[in-house]
């Protein structure tokens, strides 16, 4: 007998419990439906928002901008009653039911599909691209690309022309390789980017005729060699930290769940500059002596500055962009004559 009396409590606890836990449900789905209003409403601000900034910016007429809106208004409103009305059948199902309602095993759910949803056990909440707040997630705000650029190298030298200096236009050439991070400056926006980063930079120059780079004291000369040239190039290692402000439009992608802003085969455009230290600086020879071929590599301080700094800009559509930079510092110390270094080429953010 008294075995059969604590079955029937065990068994009246358990509908008791049960009955708590689908009410406990039910007020959870009442809660969202008050979370879905203000995500929308949110939303909806925000898609305001971004129509207004490219109305003052001129992208788009008023006309336009006042279409766009209401376009956005009725989206939100058709989203906010079409999420409560799954929610409204929901609780409909669990109140018919008192609770006991079937469901799939896991393992077949939609809801843990890899790769489309992650939706927990309630699949009324948002998914991995919503906070635990319920709010929108912007898109995050730095991004990270390896940068190689590749190009001619030279110098202006004070009062000469450009085409009569005395490095080769074809011959010098520099290299960069580096990491950049970029960031946008607003939160809300993607116009303004702060692009900064570490590069390694090699600026070569190559003399011409039959000249090679001397020391001469403090000075660093063109001296004619005593055989004939086969190679003579002076390069100049660095570590740098560039900086530039980058400009351009990026592709605004609004779903559900989070804004998305993407630079990808858009027009972007950098201004900015670098600082950094002198790595080395080395000269090779290449040339015949006796009937022999000969390889100098000579390695030495010619009069170049530790420190090195100047302005940089590039532009071009998404990852390949036109880049030129100049050396603000002389190229060498104490020089009779100032040069600055200067290179134009390729860039590719990859």
């Amino acid at each position: 007998m008294a075995r059969h009396l604590l079955a029937l409590l065990l068994l009246l606890g358990q509908n008791a419990l049960g009955q708590e836990d689908y009410k406990l449900k039910i007020e959870g789905l009442q809660a969202q439906k008050q979370r879905i209003a203000e995500q929308e409403k949110e939303a909806l601000k925000q898609e305001v928002l971004q129509i207004n900034q490219k109305l003052d910016r001129g992208e788009i007429s008023r006309e336009r901008a006042t279409k766009l809106k209401g376009d956005a208004a009725k989206v939100r409103a058709m989203n906010m009653e079409n999420r409560i009305a799954i929610l409204d059948h929901r609780i409909a199902l669990l109140e018919r039911n008192q609770g006991k309602v079937l469901s799939l095993p896991k393992r077949d759910s939609l809801w843990k599909v890899k790769g489309l949803f992650d939706l927990g056990e309630e699949p009324w909440t948002l998914g991995p691209l919503r906070d635990r707040k319920g709010e929108i997630k912007y898109d995050r705000r730095t991004y990270g690309d390896l940068v190689v650029a590749v190009g001619l190298n030279n110098a202006l030298v004070e009062g000469q022309v450009f085409e009569d200096g005395p490095y080769r236009l074809a011959g010098s050439r520099f290299f960069e390789l580096g990491w950049q991070w970029r960031t946008r400056v607003f939160s809300h926006s993607n116009w303004l980017r702060l692009n900064y980063g570490i590069s390694y930079q090699s600026n070569g120059l190559k003399p011409k005729g039959n000249h090679y780079f001397r020391m001469e004291g403090d000075q660093t000369v063109l001296e004619e060699f005593e055989f004939a040239l086969d190679k003579v190039k002076l390069r100049m290692d660095h570590l740098v930290l560039p900086l530039h402000f980058e400009i351009g439009p990026s592709k605004y992608t609004h779903g559900e769940h989070s804004i998305r802003y993407s630079i990808r085969n858009q027009f972007r455009l950098g201004l900015g500059g670098y600082g950094g230290l002198k790595l080395g600086t080395r000269q090779k020879l290449k040339y015949r002596r006796d009937g022999q071929n000969i390889k100098d590599k000579l390695t030495g301080d010619y009069n170049t500055h530790d420190l090195i700094y100047g302005f940089s800009g590039y532009m071009g559509f998404d990852g390949v962009l036109l880049y030129l930079k100049y050396d603000m510092n002389p190229l060498f110390k104490d020089a009779v004559v100032e040069q600055h270094n200067i290179s134009l080429g390729l860039r590719f953010d990859i």
